[in-house]
């Protein structure tokens, strides 16, 4: 993987700009190049940024419509998104110092910039709001999922506590509200080997060496649904949605598994019943006990 170059262009309004490298090829020009690895984009939008000179190469140099490109150039633009969705819920953060950042993230808001989501994502918001433009997530939280999340404030710290997660030493403790499961015996220990699926974005469990594991109790009953304590002990994506829809018991409101609903089915009065509720580590900086707690309940 080629190294990204220092970005000649400034974070703007919390956003960070994106950058394409060129690969093998031949283009008449600049806006040739984008056109076509961008087929999304209309021509009229592409002039427009060269206009207000928002396409750089990677040395700083300002691109014209017509500029030459060749393989190996590193092209450097903002990401736009028209009328982006608008997420009414707001984050809040938890505790923060000279390295780490804690916020509780609402559900339906995504961490980091994707898809049909740029400006009302956790991370540009907190950019905006703290004028950190090193601020990154060490971990990930689905869009859908609400709760404790924890970002790096500075790239020189940042190795240090990924390597928790690497290493495994960071303890999340997930609340969920699913269907009851009669028959069962809690505490259990949910185990899979989890791969992803033919299915765009989803996950799957198939026979093979486990590379999946949760901890399953039950909290609370509520008539006929339960509030469950969730344990993961490795850091799949939609793991705990996997674990609980392969059990029979899928987490209220999901609109993932057991069955796929169509892009756009979000309803904001209906949130995913996923809460992150806590996480805990010794600070590899300070050796201090950490443990930080969602404000949020379900």
């Amino acid at each position: 993987m080629q190294e990204r170059p220092k970005s000649p262009l400034p974070t703007r309004h919390g956003i960070s700009p994106s950058y394409i490298w060129l690969p093998e090829g031949a283009w008449d020009d600049a806006l040739t190049f984008l056109c076509q690895q961008f087929p999304d984009i209309h021509k009229t939008r592409w002039l427009q940024r060269f206009e207000k000179q928002e396409i750089r190469a990677s040395n700083g140099d300002i691109l014209h419509p017509n500029s030459a490109v060749k393989r190996g150039m590193c092209i450097y633009y903002y990401r736009e998104i028209e009328d982006e969705k608008t997420i009414p819920f707001q984050e809040k953060i938890l505790f923060q110092d000279e390295h780490l950042l804690v916020a509780d993230k609402p559900h339906f808001l995504a961490v980091t910039p994707g898809g049909d989501y740029l400006r009302e994502t956790l991370l540009v918001r907190l950019k905006q709001k703290t004028g950190n433009e090193e601020l990154s997530p060490l971990h990930r939280l689905d869009r859908e999922t609400a709760g404790v999340i924890l970002f790096s404030k500075q790239c020189k710290s940042r190795g240090a506590y990924q390597q928790l997660f690497q290493q495994r030493h960071i303890d999340k403790i997930y609340h969920a509200v699913a269907p009851h499961l009669p028959k069962i015996i809690f505490p259990l220990h949910k185990a899979s080997r989890m791969v992803e699926s033919e299915r765009f974005f989803l996950m799957q469990e198939v026979p093979g060496i486990i590379n999946s594991e949760t901890d399953i109790d039950i909290l609370e009953r509520r008539d006929e649904l339960t509030l469950y304590e969730l344990r993961p002990s490795t850091g799949k994506k939609h793991q705990l949605r996997v674990h609980m829809a392969s059990l029979g018991i899928p987490i209220i409101n999901d609109n993932f598994y057991p069955t796929s609903l169509p892009s756009g089915s979000d309803d904001f009065n209906h949130p995913l019943q996923l809460l992150a509720k806590s996480i805990a580590f010794t600070d590899p900086i300070t050796g201090e006990k950490r443990v930080f707690h969602s404000e949020q309940n379900l």
